[in-house]
């Protein structure tokens, strides 16, 4: 007998589908069928459980083998649709997926979103004039958006402005379970308001935008399913349709799933020292079906290497020492992009790289000072006042943890009671844990935030740090003196390694004092600059 707990674990982790197939368009034809067939079929393929199609009349719907199909479930217009939505939502155990039943993409586009580990809340984002895809400027089927770093800060409807934008929503997104709760009441504060025409004339193929909108204005932290090179659109007519199936033959899913393991936002050294050449890497490691666990368990083998020999003291050992310590970062970076690439991310391995990234790093602080006390003529050493050095090393990075985490701490509380500077911008007043909760307090809140056309603040508002900070991302350059000057981990091996290698232990750690110290004062105004209200 099947143990029902098992059972009940496997739906929790399995999507529910949502399909508004509320337009012409998702009826238009394509091989095998109707677009609506061809993406129910991309369902059946994927961790997704039930879906539920909603229509204006089910004559066009059935079920492709393979997928648990609720039904076509008739309705009225978009307030109704909204509130299915919210059904939907109510009494689902495991995250629910929403997707227009005119979209064309990539099967591995929707599993960016279902099988992500995180089993979280996103959205599909492509860039404005994306390569590749159906010509067309953002609009009613292609809603606006602005992310900030990871995240969804903005989205905009033919109602509903964005501000300042720098990406299309791509017609599907995923709620998670913690914000199910929420995300219910918001698709039911909506309808209500839809029903009065708050909206104007929107109608229901905006259903999908419109429920992104009111995620991203209640505060609900929505992950940036970015792209890249796979294809989504929504459909405007029969050419549209035939050009984009043809179009998603040009890409290799494969590949380009392999190119979003790849962070793109990266520090400077991991992005042209490493990941530059390290996707061909992952590849092999995964025909190897090595874990990303044992790619660390690797990495931190290297790095012992590493370590015992710069404890010898001599040229050669502190150049072997150098070239093991950047292979040990190279399999660093490789476990994160073989678990993005095999989608297998596990707590333990979280905890496991966070761990041993300063485990290693200690240990070579270690070797060298080993290395440079035994006083070889060869290194220039000597046991005066390294060992000093080595400890301060230490202590200033752990430092630089410290501010890190209790910054990440301390905005996790802010956000809880509502403290604007933890919020991002154009959220409503009440922070994103009030959006997962069921309580009609704040739906007054929400119902004006949602029936406002303007998208609140904007990128220039906020103080003179965060306005600064915006700024200089808009630029390459000053992007990437953000990225370097706080010394991340790929900069610092870099230092360490030649440092090393041409000069001496005792250059190595000066060199990370001063650095080191110039990017833990950068970090530390820079967060207590943000924490101001804003």
């Amino acid at each position: 007998m099947p143990d029902p707990h098992a059972i009940a674990s496997s739906d929790a982790s399995q999507a529910v589908a949502v399909v508004l197939a509320t337009t012409e368009t998702s009826g238009l034809r394509c091989s095998g069928g109707t677009l609506l067939d061809r993406l129910t079929g991309q369902l059946a393929t994927l961790p997704v459980r039930d879906v539920h199609v909603v229509a204006r009349s089910s004559d066009i719907i059935h079920a492709p083998g393979g997928t648990h199909m609720i039904g076509a479930e008739g309705s009225r217009g978009l307030a109704d649709d909204l509130r299915r939505i919210a059904k939907v939502a109510r009494s689902s155990i495991g995250p629910v997926l929403v997707v227009a039943g005119d979209l064309v993409a990539h099967t591995e586009a929707l599993a960016m979103l279902v099988e992500h580990p995180a089993r979280g809340t996103g959205a599909l984002v492509g860039e404005t004039g994306q390569a590749g895809q159906v010509g067309r400027a953002p609009g009613p089927a292609r809603p606006p958006v602005r992310t900030d770093g990871r995240s969804v800060v903005a989205a905009g409807t033919s109602f509903h402005e964005a501000g300042e934008t720098n990406g299309t929503f791509r017609g599907a997104f995923q709620v998670g379970v913690s914000d199910l709760a929420g995300f219910a009441e918001i698709a039911e504060t909506l309808a209500e308001l839809a029903e009065t025409g708050a909206f104007g004339p929107m109608d229901a193929g905006e259903a999908p935008g419109l429920l992104l909108v009111g995620l991203v204005r209640s505060g609900v932290q929505v992950r940036a399913a970015r792209l890249g090179r796979l294809h989504a659109d929504r459909m405007a007519g029969q050419a549209d349709a035939d050009t984009a199936v043809s179009r998603l033959a040009e890409i290799d899913e494969g590949e380009a799933r392999l190119d979003a393991a790849v962070k793109t936002n990266d520090g400077f050294f991991a992005t042209y020292g490493v990941s530059s050449w390290s996707r061909h890497l992952v590849k092999s490691v995964a025909r190897l079906g090595l874990t990303p666990n044992a790619v660390t368990g690797i990495s931190v083998g290297f790095a012992a290497l590493a370590a015992i020999w710069f404890s010898v003291g001599t040229r050669p050992g502190l150049v072997a020492g150098a070239v093991l310590l950047y292979l040990s970062f190279v399999l660093d970076c490789v476990d994160g992009q073989l678990a993005r690439y095999t989608r297998t991310f596990s707590p333990l391995g979280a905890w496991l790289d966070a761990t041993f990234d300063r485990v290693k790093e200690y240990a070579v602080y270690l070797g060298l000072a080993i290395g440079y006390a035994a006083g070889l003529d060869v290194a220039g050493g000597g046991p005066d006042g390294i060992w000093a050095l080595a400890v301060s090393a230490m202590i200033l990075q752990m430092l630089r943890h410290t501010i890190d985490f209790s910054y990440s701490g301390a905005r996790a509380d802010a956000s809880r009671v509502g403290a604007a500077w933890a919020r991002p911008a154009g959220s409503l007043a009440d922070p994103a844990g009030d959006a997962r909760r069921t309580a009609a307090p704040h739906r007054p809140d929400r119902r004006a935030a949602f029936a406002g056309a303007d998208a609140g603040r904007t990128p220039g508002t906020g103080n003179a740090v965060v306005r600064l900070s915006r700024a200089m991302e808009k630029a390459s350059l000053t992007r990437w003196f953000k990225k370097i000057i706080v010394l991340p981990i790929g900069e610092r091996m870099a230092l360490i390694a030649v440092t090393a290698a041409l000069f001496n232990a005792r250059v190595t750690f000066v060199a990370l004092l001063v650095w080191g110290g110039i990017a833990a004062l950068y970090i530390l105004f820079g967060r207590m600059g943000r924490s101001l209200s804003r």
